[in-house]
């Protein structure tokens, strides 16, 4: 399948594939108890719901015993959203949902590239090497232009381009102004975006206020760098997802040759293989580990995913937030720091489906040579005695708080 020699103009320079995969864009899960989940990730951790949608209908399902039908769409910054939890019930009814073991409660990971031509051009060069485009179009909610396609465990992928923005006003745009149903990929130049909502604004008398999904706030009662905030901390960027695979070695090959990922590190737990790649800067976007190794792990043992990222603001907000967690009841874990070389201090969140969402305020930045930090110059930390142990302060490292930029505001 490798075909690295080959160039491709893209925007002017020369690649390896017709597109560039430029940051992880969103990620999802699909939902036993929608409810639950939403209280976990919107009320607990302060994600903020920017959509939701009724997936009976989009399913076909609608009749059937599939409980909360309703999908929601998250986001912890300006971008439409990152995280989306769709109804477990509502794609184990449907006849177009796949059911794989391990992958039944995982929804996809979504790249982003920077312009449409990407998207279309990378779709007829995945075709090429035969494999196959499970949707392809204009997502409803985001306006996203993408089409999706599994790797070899059989998880979907994403590339898209072209996020909705939510703005100032927290309103995302009117279900009125969303007809992208059956809308395929185009063939030639299409007009801009902001052209497209001036005339659903001005033609239709559409009030951008139906865009508001706003859920009701806890007091904001804790002082997060001086901005009171109904929780001592806020997510700043999501990711890494950690996934257990068949194969290790194929695995990598797929993500590297196909998705264009850079292989940043390996390493070896208890002769356990496992790889880091990343997509920009960052030192992993995605890690890869032996299904052999989820036995050894106090984890989900039904669930291929290990743990999906989600990065604090700081190492005293991660504190905060820890013992905040768990004052409400969540049950935090700590692993083996091998397991995620990149990454320094962290704990797991188990939220109410099982699924290990790691929070982390640090992430090694790899520059211009490609070449992480060798082991032997990172931390030197002891992570199971928990966050109560951990120094109340750190001496800082030289891309302590770098990487992609948090927009703001806080709150």
């Amino acid at each position: 399948m490798s075909d690295t020699a080959a160039s491709y103009n893209v925007g002017g320079v020369k690649l390896a594939r017709p597109f560039r995969a430029l940051r992880l864009g969103h990620f999802g899960w699909n939902y036993r108890d929608s409810q639950a989940a939403l209280h976990f990730y919107a009320d607990l951790l302060g994600l903020i719901v920017s959509d939701e949608e009724n997936f009976a209908h989009i399913l076909q399902v609608e009749g059937e015993d599939i409980g909360d039908p309703m999908g929601y769409f998250l986001r912890y910054g300006h971008d439409h959203h990152a995280f989306v939890l769709f109804p477990y019930k509502a794609f184990a009814k449907s006849p177009r949902a796949p059911k794989h073991p391990g992958l039944e409660t995982v929804s996809h990971i979504a790249w982003q590239v920077g312009t449409l031509r990407e998207v279309t051009d990378a779709q007829a060069w995945l075709k090429e090497r035969q494999i196959p485009i499970q949707r392809s179009g204009r997502d409803a909610l985001g306006s996203n232009w993408q089409f999706a396609f599994p790797d070899p465990d059989r998880l979907g992928n994403e590339l898209y381009y072209g996020m909705d923005q939510i703005g100032w006003d927290g309103a995302s745009k009117p279900f009125t102004m969303v007809d992208f149903s059956g809308v395929k990929l185009p063939e030639k130049p299409i007009g801009g975006d902001f052209r497209e909502v001036v005339k659903h604004l001005k033609d239709r008398n559409i009030d951008p206020r139906d865009g508001m999904h706003v859920r009701p706030e806890a007091e904001a009662k804790y002082n997060v760098g001086d901005v009171m905030l109904p929780r001592p901390f806020r997510i700043m960027r999501h990711g890494p997802v950690r996934m257990f695979v068949d194969d290790v070695a194929r695995a990598t090959r797929w993500y590297q040759e196909v998705i264009g990922l850079a292989l940043t590190e390996e390493a070896e737990w208890r002769g356990h293989r496992c790889t880091f790649l990343r997509v920009n800067t960052e030192h992993h976007s995605v890690a890869i580990y032996p299904k052999a190794l989820r036995a050894e792990l106090p984890l989900d043992q039904a669930c291929n995913c290990m743990a999906y990222g989600m990065q604090l603001g700081s190492y005293q907000q991660l504190r905060d937030g820890i013992a905040f967690l768990e004052e409400n009841g969540v049950t935090i874990k700590y692993l083996p720091p091998e397991l995620f070389p990149g990454i320094d201090y962290s704990a797991f969140a188990i939220d109410p489906d099982g699924h290990a969402i790691q929070l982390y305020y640090y992430m090694e930045q790899i520059g211009w040579d490609g070449q992480p930090r060798p082991a032997s110059q990172r931390r030197k930390i002891e992570n199971y005695s928990g966050w109560a142990h951990w120094p109340e302060s750190l001496d800082a490292l030289p891309d302590t708080y770098l990487g992609q930029v948090f927009q703001g505001p806080l709150g």
